[in-house]
């Protein structure tokens, strides 16, 4: 949020340089993330002045140049090469000199210098509109009225220039209350004025009204519970024009863009006070009557946008006495009712909306507006009335416009202030220290918090409507704490915890675990949304209010999230992946499901470039030896078998007690385009729960080193091409010899000196019997039986 330094101080007067006045607005609460300048004319036309055109004769050397002699003052006269086509003799113009430096629509700037064109002395420069940041106009120079211009003064003096500075607030959610100038400049007062800070703070109340005749309007509100209080007035002979230059100084300083006088007080009022307003053409209701309800279900609408919506039964609908839609109320107006330049006569909206009703329109239609913004937090409930009789005022000044009869307004039942009890016993619990029950009243009255009733040990206190967000005692204790200074707390010196031993029987213990070995294998962890879109639908679960088209789903992978943070990394020149998440995955299929996995992806190298291995690319079996890391602290049986998924080209997973525990994969080349990946990525998950289960009932012993020594053999082995290892290791598993302890695959060979569509694979086969050495005799009988397996299942045939 936007925070204009002169608008500020229109309600609070203080010496505090706006630095300071950052610095403290930060400490309670309202976080200053910059403070910027604003210029309402680049360069605020330092250095032009106004000049004289004295002669003006075509450039020697150039057909579209002119050479010419102007009269800037104090009888000092500048050659100018000028060329543009409409510089004459005589003329009164603005004249950039040298050293002036000259804006362009970016902020960029280039320094006028006295220089030769064309072998002509040039000495500075005579500006046409877009150049001085006056208009868009480029059709020429500027030529100027000699009986209003004085020459030699400077060409600033003529303007209405605004220098501001504008604090950009980081502002929370719950904060409605300090979503205006005024809001932020009472915050501002309650910690200035007791905290021994001098400031004064103009508090604003409704402006007495003049009115004329009496108008034939009527309102009516359908639904006391989706529209509590709402106010209308009846403005004719308006004259809907450019507002002034001090009112789109103030809009511009904020970054909004004027459209209209009758447009831009409302906008004024919206961020001056928080208050929105909305104003109809009055012509354009029909039967004159302003009716607040609900459509039928299925209604198009067309909004200010030009887009025609579907209404779906439940928005706050703004409508005519032939229940014709005007506005979504609180959110955005009607294309058929809006401020026109042809207006006449208004009626001007000033109301408090139900928030969550508004909410629900504005999620459902994807719309997000400052008005929008505001009710669907809760405004000011009482600031409704003073904030339409000062809009008015501002037409009535500006727009020329006459207040025609009495305000209409529906209040049938007041929103009351909030009723709470707080105790000096928990303000000191919580805050650690004590603070003066005194001191604990003043910061209240500050805050506008009135205190009813001094009760033993604490108080009873009611909270103005406007702080939507203090409900509760602890709130209260928040605010003053805000406003005391949390600087001023001190941290104590010991901190006493009691630890806790976590159980085997603890997930948080398995992930802790885990994380520590990822961490120590160079992994970095990563925590994403759990909200995302998704492009397949099927299975997803869909949030009835998401927050915006991006995240209206719950993720069904964390894959996705995982290959997000990989480009962004990519993209920075940081190629080598290797991220673990631990999070939830959500389906929605017989049940809604929810389970919780680890996730790891690796991408790139996996070792850092050196000069003993300049290249080496993490791969599949990298990933592989990662997870058999994390599994191994299980002490579970699992069985590699085949994968088929199609987020993957190539997979296996690891079942344990016949379900799936992890699954393993190559990233599919048509997702990775999907995210612009252009290297391969691999990536495993493993479900949580089901580790948990399996590691519960299973105990990690400790088993000493063999006495003896493992005896290894190795086969070569010739196959069919179409075989694969799975099942090589598969049957060499089957095998009953208890000796068998390792089973690898260390090399594939196609190509030369092979028959046709055969391959070669050579595996290696630990043997180890715990009881003593192995003899000759017992190897070869293992390799024997294991020959005749793989002869009898593929065919296989021995190489030399």
């Amino acid at each position: 949020m936007k925070i204009s330094n002169n608008w500020l101080r229109d309600y609070i007067k203080t010496e505090l340089k706006t630095e300071r006045i950052g610095e403290f607005l930060t400490d309670i609460g309202l976080e200053v993330e910059g403070i910027d300048k604003f210029e309402s004319v680049k360069g605020s036309l330092e250095g032009i002045v106004v000049g004289k055109v004295l002669t003006c004769e075509k450039h020697p050397n150039a057909d579209k140049l002119k050479k010419t002699t102007v009269d800037i003052g104090n009888g000092k006269i500048l050659n100018i090469v000028c060329g543009a086509p409409n510089v004459a003799e005589g003329q009164t113009v603005p004249v950039a000199v040298v050293g002036t430096k000259i804006y362009d629509k970016t902020g960029n700037f280039f320094e006028i210098k006295e220089a030769k064109i064309r072998g002509e002395v040039s000495q500075g420069m005579i500006c046409a509109e877009d150049e001085l940041g006056l208009s868009e106009d480029h059709g020429g120079i500027m030529v100027l009225d000699e009986a209003q211009y004085e020459v030699g003064k400077n060409f600033a003096d003529y303007f209405e220039l605004t220098n501001d500075e504008v604090i950009e607030i980081g502002l929370t959610p719950n904060r409605t209350d300090a979503m205006s100038h005024y809001g932020v400049a009472r915050d501002l007062y309650a910690f200035l004025s007791t905290n021994q800070q001098k400031a004064q703070f103009e508090k604003v109340a409704s402006e007495p009204l003049n009115n004329e005749g009496s108008h034939s309007f009527t309102l009516e509100v359908e639904d006391a519970d989706l529209c509590p209080r709402y106010i209308g007035a009846v403005i004719e002979d308006v004259k809907v024009a450019e507002s002034p230059i001090w009112l789109k100084n103030r809009l511009q300083a904020i970054g909004l863009n004027p459209i209209n006088n009758i447009v831009d007080i409302t906008n004024y009022i919206l961020h001056g006070y928080g208050q929105p307003l909305h104003a109809f053409d009055a012509d354009k209701i029909a039967d004159k009557k302003v009716k607040v309800g609900t459509v039928k279900k299925g209604t198009k609408f067309t909004t200010l946008d030009g887009v025609e919506r579907t209404l779906n039964g439940t928005e706050v609908i703004i409508k005519d006495g032939k229940d014709h839609p005007m506005c979504i109320a609180g959110v955005f107006g009607g294309a058929q009712s809006g401020v026109s330049n042809e207006t006449k006569t208004i009626f001007l909206e000033s109301a408090y909306f139900n928030p969550v009703a508004v909410r629900k329109g504005a999620k459902f239609h994807g719309l997000n507006t400052d008005a929008s913004f505001r009710f669907e937090r809760g405004v000011d409930p009482n600031i409704t009335r003073t904030a339409i009789t000062h809009a008015i005022k501002m037409i009535q000044e500006i727009a020329g416009g006459k207040l025609i009869g009495e305000l209409l307004e529906e209040y049938p039942k007041k929103i009351e202030d909030s009723y709470v009890i707080i105790r000096f016993s928990k303000i000191e619990q919580i805050l650690g220290t004590k603070i003066h029950r005194e001191k604990v009243k003043e910061i209240l009255k500050a805050l506008e918090i009135k205190v009813l009733n001094e009760i033993q040990n604490g108080l009873e206190i009611s909270v103005p409507a406007y702080r939507a967000d203090v409900t509760r005692e602890i709130d209260v204790i928040e605010e003053i704490l805000r406003i005391y200074g949390y600087n001023k707390i001190d941290a104590p010196q010991k901190i006493s915890f009691t630890p806790v031993k976590l159980s085997a029987n603890d997930q948080d213990e398995l992930e802790n675990s885990w994380a520590r070995t990822l961490q120590g294998l160079g992994f970095n962890e990563v925590m994403n949304n759990s909200l995302t879109s998704v492009k397949d639908e099927t299975d997803a679960v869909k949030l009835l209010n998401p927050l915006s088209s991006d995240l209206a789903f719950m993720r069904k992978s964390l894959l996705e999230g995982l290959l997000q943070n990989a480009i962004y990394n990519i993209n920075r020149k940081n190629q080598d992946i290797k991220f673990f998440e631990f999070g939830k995955i959500y389906h929605k299929r017989a049940q809604y499901e929810e389970r919780k996995q680890l996730a790891i992806l690796v991408s790139g190298r996996d070792v850092a470039e050196n000069w003993l291995k300049p290249k080496s690319t993490t791969d599949f079996y990298n990933l592989k030896a990662y997870v058999k890391v994390l599994l191994e602290k299980l002490a579970i049986d699992y069985k590699e078998v085949a994968l088929s998924d199609e987020r993957f080209s190539d997979a296996l997973a690891y079942e344990a007690d016949g379900k799936t525990l992890v699954r393993i994969g190559k990233v599919a080349a048509g997702l990775l385009k999907d995210f612009d990946i252009d290297q391969d990525c691999f990536y495993a998950e493993i479900e949580l729960e089901l580790a948990q289960e399996l590691r519960s009932t299973n105990e990690l012993k400790f088993k000493d080193i063999p006495k003896f020594n493992k005896i290894r053999r190795d086969l070569a082995l010739l196959i069919d091409k179409n075989i694969t290892y799975q099942e090589l290791y598969q049957t060499a598993q089957k095998n009953k010899s208890p000796f068998i302890k390792n089973i690898n695959l260390f090399d594939v060979y196609e190509g030369k000196n092979l028959p046709e569509g055969k391959k070669s694979y050579a595996m290696s086969f630990e043997l180890l019997n715990e009881e003593k050495t192995l003899e000759e005799k017992e190897i070869s009988e293992v390799m024997d039986s294991l020959i005749k397996s793989f002869q009898k299942e593929f065919n296989a045939e021995l190489r030399s």
